[in-house]
């Protein structure tokens, strides 16, 4: 089972510099990420996330949710992104039936403080979604690119099971609009939002970018690790 983790590194860690590999600067064109190549790795203070977001005006132009197709079953293994996220959060285990059939089990939703015993009580939220994604670059992606951030097991910031109550609130708002009732989850929320943005070369609006300098006000400043998907 992967272990996921709704915070950043320990501040044990505290001091690393941002690291880059090699070819950095290989990948180019609309779909390029400004801040290197696939799996490159950035390790950074949370402030320092927070610079290396490009501002630009947002654009929802063209967007239709069905040009990021998710809940796919990537390794093929009878459990689609759905499921697999809410196998690997659950703290109390459900039973996995034919067809990959969940039943049982209990989740914390970090969003409200709350505990959920159903699974079909629970949504899992793409933490920037998909709309915000596509009015911040993804409209520039292809169809593989956008399947891959819809569906992205690669970084536990990016897909968190919430409760279908917090997860129908938010929609496609961005922290200007909607956070977390809980205020206990607001620095976790915004770094996690600013780190999935850094992951996928995603762009921030004025008023966002405004928005996530709460972290920097009010939140601690540890080191985030981020490998880059694109």
């Amino acid at each position: 089972m992967r272990v996921r983790t709704l915070t950043t590194l320990a501040a044990a860690t505290a001091a690393l510099a941002a690291l880059l590999t090699p070819g950095a600067q290989a990948a180019a064109g609309p779909a390029a990420n400004p801040h290197g190549a696939p799996g490159d790795i950035l390790v950074m203070p949370v402030q320092d996330v927070l610079k290396a977001l490009p501002v630009a005006a947002e654009d929802r132009t063209g967007y239709e949710r069905t040009k990021f197709k998710h809940w796919v079953d990537v390794d093929k293994n009878g459990c689609n992104t759905r499921s697999e996220v809410l196998l690997a959060e659950a703290f109390v285990p459900p039973e996995k039936g034919a067809k990959c059939k969940l039943v049982g089990g209990e989740w914390w939703s970090l969003y409200d403080n709350t505990y959920v015993g159903d699974a079909g009580k629970i949504d899992i939220d793409h933490t920037v979604p998909l709309a915000e994604a596509w009015d911040s670059g993804a409209s520039a992606w292809t169809a593989e690119q956008r399947q891959a951030y819809a569906n992205d097991l690669g970084d536990d910031r990016s897909l968190i099971a919430v409760s279908a109550t917090t997860n129908r609130a938010k929609g496609d708002k961005d922290p200007t609009t909607w956070m977390p009732p809980s205020e206990a989850a607001h620095c976790a929320y915004l770094t996690n939002w600013a780190a999935t943005k850094l992951r996928w070369g995603l762009t921030v609006d004025p008023a966002e970018a405004n928005a996530l300098a709460q972290i920097g006000v009010t939140c601690s400043n540890p080191p985030v690790k981020v490998t880059l998907a694109r």
